[in-house]
C-alpha cells in the first residue's frame, strides 16, 4: 500500500548548463511541491502505513529548510556562491545542480536517511520510501525512485555534501537535527498508549 504526503516551499536557483537561456543565466524562483510516497505491506496499530502526523516532524523540517532559500550547485562560480551567502541568510549548497530531477533525488536521500534512523513505536511494519515527486511548476515535475536516488551516473548525493546555512539550521525545531542525521543518531517516534488492544 502507498500513502502520499504533500509539502510546499518557495525557493530560488539557477540551473547551469540547461537548454533554456532564462533558466541557466538568471536567478529565478519556484513554488515547489514535494510529494513523499511511503510504502508498506502491513499496517501499524492505528491501521495506517505511517501516521501523517509523524511526517509533520523531521521530514517536514527537512523539506521546510528549503523554504525561502537560494539553492546553488557547489561547483558554481565562487563569486556567485559568495554573493548568494552574503545577500541571503538562508542558502543551501548542493553537490548537484538544483534541477527538479536533482531535488527529487536529494529529498529521497534525505528522507530515506530519516526513515532508516527512525525508531518506530506504534507497530509500524516494513515502512519504506517508495518515491519522491518534486513539482517545480504546476505542469512539470520529476519523480525519483531508489535506483535513481543512489545512481552515481546521475551525480553522487551524500548527506555530508549538503550544506545548510546557519540560519536554516537555527530555525529547525531541533537545531542539531542535521548533525544527528550525519552522526546516525536514532530518531525516536513517540510511545503510543493503545486504547484498543488489537
Amino acid at each position: 500500500m502507498l500513502i502520499r504526503k504533500l509539502f510546499k516551499f518557495e525557493s530560488a536557483h539557477i540551473v547551469r548548463n540547461c537548454s533554456s537561456d532564462r533558466c541557466r543565466r538568471s536567478i529565478h524562483g519556484h513554488s515547489y511541491k514535494v510529494e513523499v510516497l511511503l510504502e508498506a505491506h502491513t499496517l501499524d496499530h492505528g491501521q495506517m502505513v505511517y501516521d501523517f502526523g509523524l511526517m509533520k516532524g523531521t521530514i517536514k523540517d527537512v523539506i521546510d529548510a528549503f523554504d525561502h532559500t537560494i539553492c546553488y550547485w557547489d561547483k558554481d562560480d565562487p563569486e556567485y556562491i559568495r554573493l548568494s551567502q552574503q545577500f541571503s541568510a538562508r542558502w543551501i549548497a548542493l553537490p548537484v545542480s538544483p534541477s527538479a530531477e536533482q531535488f527529487a533525488r536529494l529529498f529521497f536521500v534525505l528522507i530515506d536517511a530519516i526513515l532508516k534512523l527512525t525508531v518506530m513505536k506504534n507497530g509500524e511494519g516494513d515502512v519504506t520510501l517508495h518515491s519522491v515527486i518534486a513539482h517545480e511548476t504546476d505542469t512539470g515535475y520529476a519523480q525519483a525512485f531508489r535506483d535513481d536516488a543512489y545512481n552515481p551516473r546521475m551525480g553522487d548525493i551524500h548527506l555530508q555534501d549538503i550544506v545548510f546555512s546557519e540560519q536554516v539550521c537555527a530555525e529547525w525545531s531541533d537545531p542539531q537535527l542535521y548533525d544527528k542525521l550525519l552522526a546516525g543518531t536514532p530518531l525516536v517516534n513517540p510511545e503510543v498508549a493503545l486504547q484498543i488492544k488489537v
